[in-house]
């Protein structure tokens, strides 16, 4: 559909040039100097967070404090700065200002906050000699495409057109975030995970990308949904994705890991359904199909968040991207039902100018419009379809002749 690629810019961007990279290597030559730290020589669980104030990092926090880390945060104090007063925070940038991290020791880091290479690697080259491993936060975006189904960790990557380019957009995100990967790998071989989220969902959520749903349907009436109730969909609680890298950290697990779910497998009517099941008003969902909604210019991901059609050219597999390596290293996913009972009841504690506009999805206007239009158009081919029904109905005939007709 029109618009897919770069509506997807974000956590989960597609729209960078897909030439066919290959996947950073899970090994390479270790810098000459003293012995690389592992996991294994420190006694303590020491944790630094890069960033740890957004949407991820909250639950990464409270997921390592719950299982016995001592967390340090890094970032510049800008995000949230009244979050866990308790800690200690480091302030700088990444971007040539690391100076607080010198001569610090961490068991490991988890880097939720990186993006352009050039600065992911000063953190890198920085904490490499003081910490056992290194969980860098990139995407399931980082693919070179989504062209077929079962996509594992092998599958190559994207890789960008300007090496150079540090622009964050629909455009280049997938790649920079390959190349990020691949940086962090060069640095800490064999002491990095790199980890790769589909769309990242739950309380806090920032993007409203899969918030739309539960906070559409709350409010009842009719509801405009996207294709058919069984069209496949992935997405990943936040708190399952903080858990599952913890995990990681404690195993340890090191390499490329996809973290997608839920299992089983969702599509977009158990989504809306699970919706219906917590919301204050009662709802009616109104199906319209991918043609209609092309046809409208209706956008699948932003304008129906969650949704990608089918068969779409290019993301044939984007709803099918295997998670067996996460599931075999402890990956557990909760049900959809309660991901979405927690962010609607997160989102009914959001001020009131936080609800008056929603950041994904279409507004009540367009929506009633939209609806209104779709039940014309499929009365005028209902009508259409009963005017042709006497001219296709067969003649009394011999049977030879009914013959003729059903092949003719």
């Amino acid at each position: 559909m029109g618009g897919l690629a770069a509506g997807t810019a974000g956590m989960l961007t597609m729209g960078c040039r897909r030439d066919t990279g290959s996947t950073p290597p899970e090994s390479g030559a270790a810098a000459s100097g003293p012995p690389a730290p592992r996991p294994e020589d420190f006694g303590d669980k020491t944790l630094l967070v890069l960033g740890g104030t957004g949407f991820l990092g909250p639950h990464v926090v409270e997921a390592a404090l719950a299982r016995g880390w001592e967390v340090t945060l890094f970032n510049r104090g800008k995000t949230n700065p009244q979050l866990f007063p308790e800690l200690e925070k480091l302030r700088g940038d990444r971007d040539g200002n690391l100076d607080a991290l010198q001569g610090r020791r961490f068991r490991a880091v988890i880097d939720t906050s990186g993006y352009v290479p050039r600065i992911v690697r000063q953190s890198a080259e920085l904490l490499a000699p003081s910490v056992g491993q290194y969980v860098f936060v990139s995407s399931v975006s980082a693919y070179a495409d989504f062209s077929k189904e079962g996509i594992d960790e092998s599958y190559p990557v994207a890789k960008l057109a300007d090496p150079e380019v540090e622009q964050v957009d629909g455009e280049t995100y997938g790649g920079l975030k390959a190349a990020c990967e691949a940086v962090v790998e060069s640095i800490l071989p064999g002491r990095a995970t790199n980890v790769r989220p589909g769309l990242i969902v739950g309380p806090g959520d920032p993007t409203d990308r899969f918030t739309y749903w539960p906070a559409r349907v709350d409010q009842g009436g009719e509801v405009l949904a996207p294709g058919t109730p069984d069209d496949p969909i992935q997405v990943i609680d936040v708190r399952d994705l903080a858990a599952w890298m913890l995990g990681a950290l404690e195993a340890p697990h090191m390499g490329v890991y996809n973290l997608v779910g839920p299992r089983p497998p969702l599509t977009i009517g158990g989504l809306l359904e699970a919706c219906q099941a917590h919301a204050a008003e009662s709802s009616t969902l109104v199906w319209a199909d991918k043609e209609f909604l092309e046809a409208q210019e209706v956008e699948a991901w932003m304008h129906m968040p969650v949704w990608v059609p089918p068969g779409a050219e290019g993301y044939e597999g984007f709803t099918k991207i295997s998670d067996q390596a996460a599931v075999d290293t402890g990956l557990t996913t909760r049900s959809i039902d309660e991901t979405v009972r927690d962010t609607l009841a997160w989102w009914r504690e959001q001020p009131a100018e936080r609800h008056e506009k929603l950041r994904a999805g279409i507004t009540r206007e367009r929506e009633e419009g939209l609806i209104t239009l779709w039940r014309q158009q499929q009365e005028s081919a209902a009508k259409a379809q009963a005017r042709l029904a006497p001219s296709l109905r067969p003649r009394p005939a011999t049977a030879g002749r009914r013959l003729a007709w059903a092949l003719g």
